[in-house]
């Protein structure tokens, strides 16, 4: 028989077989002769006290063995054949929407302007090194889209999005391992996402469906308010009536395309700010309130949020024992990102710290629903200019950030391209520079040693979201205007993440083809 029960052990107790099967049977009052096997279902930190303790929810088995469990695909069909729809966007969105398709019956064609996930390394590489940005294949641009050489972090905070645990379950039947189902805040890691991407790009294939790389949309066919087709850069043409645009948040020239050809888009809101860096071994020790975390816990993260002077300003996509990457997609700009592998054990640790954004924040811009768009080029275009006209970035210590000093002997940091010493004030407006200047005073109060000039800032880190919202209806998923169009995913504004955006891309293809099934 099994039992479930709910235990607050030492991380040491949490990590051996023989102490977690004495705390078991204490908590139960079951025989430790009776275990027969102990099954971690959830799995959580809680480093508030100042002794940390592991959160376990348990299965123990009692006078029976664990079956055990497997996660199987779908039984998907073949869809050669079958009536096509089309995929604009190789991201979590197009990919689980093209699995979508294929499990009721129809083929996916997925358009990615991009390469696979092996050869994107050749660009990354060259991003890293020599300073080169392909515009089509990059950190943002590619197989699996900006989370496959980003982190691959699988935690979404809205729990209202859809079934998480069916898109959890689909990753480990692709290959990722079972305990993104056990922990709080499940990541596969950079390392081992791309095999992942692979294994789901081979299955579209094997079942029919088609994925045509480095093609690049170039116009959107669109007659009397309906979609007609797709037109490509190679001059290639589609016939189709529908398209799930999944572009993800970093594809301007679509956003540009929509506009110019009159399909209503909006200006959306977004945080931007920029990118920390401190030792990993601080950031245990001030989480951990310890010394050495020692071997039982992980590289610790922390998650902050303040409000200064009305605004809000917090920690975004912290990547523990993890990098800052190059993330720029047109040359003239400098982008930045963090990423972790798979065991986080690189010495330092990043985040994103952001500064929440308002529409009123871009009227330099004008009303144009791209005026959120132009902004982030703005801060973007300055960082290039201030970091030297490379790929390097403009950076200063954080103590020094605060007082207004330009940095002198900043360390190495984990950004490979490096760093140039600047005074970011020229990169950000004054709205934006003071409000971090107060936020990092406010965030050393809760965090005591997180402000240390140890900490090196990076700038920016603007790519949080899309500044764009493709509208569509809340119920059908369809663009409000024009017939066919299905935005999807972080590029329409309506996903924040792997997790959700893999979710969106479901709703989307089966809201697309129930839509084929009306019109035929």
């Amino acid at each position: 028989m099994k039992y479930e029960y709910q235990l607050r052990v030492s991380p040491e107790e949490a990590a051996k077989q023989d102490l977690l099967l004495r705390e078991v049977s204490k908590h139960s009052g079951i025989s430790t002769k009776k275990i027969r096997h102990i099954e971690i279902i959830k799995r959580s930190i809680d480093a508030r006290q100042q002794s940390v303790k592991i959160n376990l929810k348990v299965g123990v088995y009692v006078n029976e063995d664990k079956k055990e469990t497997t996660f199987e695909l779908p039984e998907y069909p073949n869809v050669k054949d079958k009536e096509e729809v089309f995929i604009i966007g190789a991201g979590p969105a197009g990919l689980f929407a093209a699995l979508r398709c294929i499990e009721l019956g129809k083929k996916p064609v997925i358009i990615e302007r991009g390469k696979d996930v092996r050869n994107r390394r050749r660009d990354l590489k060259a991003l890293n090194i020599e300073h080169i940005v392909n515009e089509d294949s990059n950190y943002c641009f590619g197989e699996g889209g900006a989370g496959t050489y980003s982190d691959g972090k699988l935690y979404t905070r809205s729990k209202k999005r859809g079934d998480v645990n069916r898109i959890l379950e689909l990753f480990v039947a692709f290959g990722a391992t079972s305990e993104i189902l056990v922990d709080a805040h499940p990541h596969i890691g950079t390392n081992k996402l791309p095999a992942i991407i692979a294994s789901i790009r081979e299955k579209i294939l094997e079942m029919g469906g088609e994925v045509l790389f480095e093609t690049r949309v170039s116009d959107i066919l669109i007659e009397n308010n309906a979609i007609k087709g797709i037109k490509t850069l190679k001059g290639e043409h589609f016939n189709t009536k529908n398209i799930i645009l999944a572009t993800g948040h970093s594809a301007r020239d679509i956003f540009e395309l929509l506009y110019r050809k009159g399909i209503k888009i909006e200006a959306k809101p977004f945080a931007l700010g920029v990118r920390i860096e401190h030792p990993q071994q601080l950031i245990d020790k001030i989480q951990y309130k310890c010394d050495d975390r020692g071997e039982f816990l992980p590289p610790s993260p922390y998650s902050i949020v303040k409000q200064i002077g009305g605004r809000g300003m917090y920690s975004f996509c912290m990547c523990p024992g993890g990098v800052i990457a190059p993330c720029a997609t047109s040359p003239g700009e400098v982008v930045t990102n963090g990423w972790s592998p798979s065991k986080r054990d690189q010495p330092t640790s990043n985040s994103g710290i952001v500064v929440e954004l308002r529409l009123n924040d871009f009227k330099a811009y004008g009303d144009s629903p791209l005026a959120a768009m132009e902004f982030q080029k703005s801060i973007e275009q300055a960082a290039w200019l201030h970091g030297g006209e490379t790929q390097r970035v403009p950076a200063q210590k954080m103590v020094d950030f605060v007082e207004g000093r330009i940095s002198t002997n900043i360390p190495e940091t984990s950004y490979k391209p490096g760093v140039t010493s600047a005074d970011l004030k020229n990169v950000f407006p004054e709205f934006i520079h003071s409000t971090l200047q107060q936020g990092f005073k406010e965030f050393g109060k809760s965090m005591r040693g997180y402000y240390t000039n140890e900490a090196v800032i990076h700038a920016p880190e603007s790519r949080t979201s899309s500044p764009v919202r493709i509208p569509r209806d809340p119920k059908t998923l369809e663009h409000v205007q024009i017939k066919g169009l299905f935005p999807c995913g972080e590029g329409a504004g309506f996903a924040g993440g792997i997790i959700s955006a893999a979710i969106d891309g479901e709703k989307c293809a089966e809201n697309c083809i129930a839509l084929m099934h009306t019109s035929s």
